[in-house]
This record gives structure tokens, sequence and C-alpha cells, in this order.
């Protein structure tokens, strides 16, 4: 619960728990600390732990990305870390940053910087600063403008200029400064709100969701990388529920995610969700709950989009009913349009893709009236994504009627049981004709060509259907089909 901010003394109480869970965090790296701290001191320069190390220390969910800031400039920061790290690199040295690792730990130190921009790029115009206090009031939000300094000794004073504590402690998210000066100098700043929503559970001041509702368009200043770099780290959040909503309520979907705030007018055709909007939440909050291993990309975004063609296949039937013929048709084609201007790779679009087309193929499953064969195909369609698409289906079940919601259940177990079966007796992750490409043409006498193509599609159609065949099951066969083609 989110603690009243007029209520000081409990404020102070957790703000001291969360600076003692800070201090227990940052002990980890106290030898790397007091190294740094050493070296900077040697070139009599300041070194602060700042941004979102801080915040996470605080938070109790540091990582091995380490941020910096200095007011050494990048030259004298690189020579600094000469003879100390493992490896260096300068490619952010045009923006004041030197990379660096140590024993595994990744370090990016940025001189202070006092940035202006020119609100119509989306780049800034560096300018080094000699004040701590200047390079954080020009931070995005104030839980991200907190430092610790780092000396001789390793961890050093608290800086908090801004309250950043008080507002990480309240759960609320905050610009330095007004937010509109913020946006307006990096629109990319509003998409990480939302992020900030789903990694952390920070709500939006009002002031900040008022801007962004205003000047959501903005954020068409941004290059499609960037946009898709925050998007994916918002669906990789504990909470990517609360960062879509986020998205959805101030506009800003419309802009880089339209096709999501589409589905909010969209009833199902179970009639069991106020919209087909809220419908695909539930179906990514149960993907989620079915990972293994932290998130999947992939799961997520196709639970997310695998409804995104109902709105342009809604039918009303006679009788009052909706129906989305093709939907998974409709929606692959706009997954990828979708994905591809958002500059995703060929393999992920084609994954996701995928996913959202073949997400309604088991539903032909019934009471287990598939033939092998049948379930052959689905193996094979579903090719490296099965585990994913079995995981997408059971997401799928929403209904609130408990009978059929135990049916869907059962039908899932039984083809997971027969697939595990088929499986182990055929080795369909690997199934291929029953004769290769030299048999085929060596049996029919035939050159390399497209010939030699089509006689392999027949065998591997006919692999599927009938399951593993003796060689001289598979000869037969092909002699039959190839005298046929004449």
């Amino acid at each position: 619960m989110v603690p009243p901010l007029s209520d000081d003394t409990h404020l102070e109480s957790l703000a001291a728990q969360q600076l003692a869970t800070a201090a227990v965090a940052l002990r980890d790296h106290d030898a790397l600390f007091a190294e740094l701290g050493r070296r900077f001191d040697e070139i009599g320069s300041e070194l602060f732990l700042v941004g979102g190390s801080v915040r996470d220390a605080i938070l109790g969910r540091l990582g091995n990305d380490l941020d910096f800031t200095t007011n050494a400039r990048p030259e004298a920061v690189r020579d600094a870390l000469r003879g100390w790290a493992d490896a260096m690199w300068e490619t952010g040295i045009a923006f004041g940053t030197i990379s660096a690792s140590k024993h595994g730990v990744q370090v990016e130190i940025t001189t202070y910087r006092t940035d202006s921009y020119d609100r119509v790029g989306r780049n800034p115009e560096v300018s080094y600063g000699d004040s701590l206090s200047d390079d954080l009031v020009r931070r995005d939000f104030r839980v991200n403008a907190m430092a610790v300094q780092v000396g001789v000794s390793g961890i050093g004073s608290f800086t908090d200029p801004l309250n950043g504590l008080a507002d990480l402690v309240a759960g609320v998210l905050d610009t330095p400064g007004a937010p509109e000066d913020s946006f307006n100098d990096d629109p990319l700043r509003m998409l990480r709100a939302a992020r900030f929503a789903s990694q952390l559970g920070l709500q939006l001041t009002p002031r900040v969701d008022q801007a962004i509702r205003e000047m959501a368009d903005q954020i068409n200043r941004v290059t499609a990388e960037r946009i898709r770099a925050e998007l994916d780290k918002l669906m990789e959040g504990s909470d990517p529920i609360a960062g879509l909503e986020v998205l959805v309520g101030t506009g800003l979907a419309e802009h880089v995610l339209p096709e999501v705030p589409a589905m909010q007018l969209e009833i199902d055709e179970h009639h069991q969700h106020k919209d087909v909007y809220t419908h695909s939440l539930t179906v990514l909050r149960q993907a989620i709950e079915r990972e293994d291993d932290g998130p999947d990309l992939v799961l997520r975004w196709a639970a997310l989009l695998h409804d995104i063609g109902k709105p342009a296949t809604r039918k009303h039937e006679p009788g009052g009913g909706v129906s989305f013929h093709h939907h998974e048709v409709v929606g692959a084609k706009m997954t990828r349009k979708r994905m591809r201007a958002l500059r995703y790779s060929k393999q992920m679009i084609e994954d996701v893709s995928r996913l959202v087309y073949l997400h309604l193929r088991f539903h032909g499953y019934g009471k287990g009236q598939w033939t092998d064969s049948a379930v052959r195909r689905y193996v094979t369609d579903a090719g490296p994504l099965l585990d994913r698409l079995n995981k997408l289906v059971r997401a799928d079940c929403t209904t609130r009627n408990k009978r059929r919601a135990l049916a869907l259940q059962r039908a899932y177990d039984d083809l997971e049981a027969r697939i595990a079966r088929i499986q182990e007796q055929e080795d369909l992750e690997r199934v291929r004709p029953d004769l290769d490409g030299n048999a085929i043409m060596e049996l029919l006498g035939l050159p390399p060509g497209p010939e030699v193509g089509k006689a392999w599609k027949f065998l591997k159609e006919l692999r599927l259907e009938r399951g593993p065949l003796s060689r001289d099951e598979a000869e037969a066969a092909l002699r039959e089909w190839w005298d046929g083609q004449s």
C-alpha cells in the first residue's frame, strides 16, 4: 500500500528501511567502489554512483550494471580506467560516456552534463557541467536523480536534492521540473514513464499523466529503434499490464501500438469479457504465469497481439451474436506490419506472427477426434514454437464457466499427452520424408531440380499422414505418385 505523503513519520521510517536495503546491496561491490574511488581521487575528481543504480539499490534489485557520474572529462575518465578495467569501450564518448567492465561488472561513467535540446530533433547538444546538482536536475524523473558519493573508502554520503527517495517510497513517478519541459526535451521519457510503471510499480503523478495525454503525439519525433527498446523493457517488466494501461490510458499507444487500443471496442464472441483488449491483458497475465525461466518476449508479445485481427473481422450474426472469422490470419498480417514498423528482427517477427496465426488451431481438437496425422501436422506447423504455442493456447482460456474451463483443460492435457507419445515413437521434431533427395533422384532417374522438390514434398506429406514408412513402402508410394504425374 502506498503511504499518504502527509504521513511524514511513516515516510521517514520507510525511507530509513530503504536506505538500509541499499547499503546491503551496495556492500557486494565494496572492493570495486574503493578501487574506482581511489583512481578518481588521484586525478582530483569527484565520482558518484547515480540514477538507476541508486534507485535499484534502494529497491534491493541492484544488478551488475552500474552508472556513475563525475566532473572529470571523458579523456580523463578513460585514462583513470586504463590498467584497471578488463575491457573498455568508447562508443559513447561523444555523449561524455566511457564504459568498462571489471570482474563481470559493467560500469558506465558519464561526465556531468547540462544538455540542451532544440525540441525538434531527438538528440541533445551535449554540454559538460561542473556541478552534480545541475547534472541531477536534467534527469528524466526524480527517482533517477539520487546519487551516492564514491571515495577511497568506497561508498560515502547519499545525495537527494529533488526528494527522489520520497517518491520511491510513496510509489510515484514525477519529473524534476515541469513535465512538459522534460518531455519536450526528450519525448521518449513519456514511454519510459510507462516502462517504470511495469518494472517498478510506480504510479504517474497527475501532472505527469496529464502532460503525456497532451503531448503524446510528440513521441513521433523518436526513432522506431528507441521506441522498440522501451517497449521491450516494458514487456519484460514484472507487471507489463500496468505499463500497457499507461500507454493506452494516456494515448501513447495510439502512436506506437495503435492496434492495442483499437481492441477496446470489440466484444469477444464468448461475451465473457468487457472487450477484446481486457481479454488480451488477461491472456498476457496468464501466459506470464506459465513462463519457466524469466520473461519470454516472444510469448508475451504473442499473448498481447493474438486477437488484434478481431476489429477488422468483426461481423454481427443473426440473433445478436458476433463472429471474428479468420481473425488469426488477419492478426498475423497485422502483427508482421506493426513489428516491421518497430524494426524488429526477422526472426522475432516470424515467431510472434506465427504464434498469432496458430493460436486458434487447437480449437479444432474438440474431444480428441484428431487423427495422429492431425497431431503430427500441429506439431510440425508449430516447429520450435510448440512449447510457446501450448502455453499461449492454455493462457487463451479465460472463460468464467468452470465446467467449460475444466473441459478445455482436459483437452489440452490430452493433446499434450498424445504429442508426447507420438514424439517418443516417431521423433516428430525432426520429421522428414523417408527418402532423401539423393534417393529420390536415383529412384526416379531425375537430375537436381524442381521435380525433386515436388517429390520430396509429396513424401513429407505422406510421412505426416501415415507416420514412418519402411523404405520399400516409401519407394512404392513414390513410384505410384510419380506414375500419376505423367
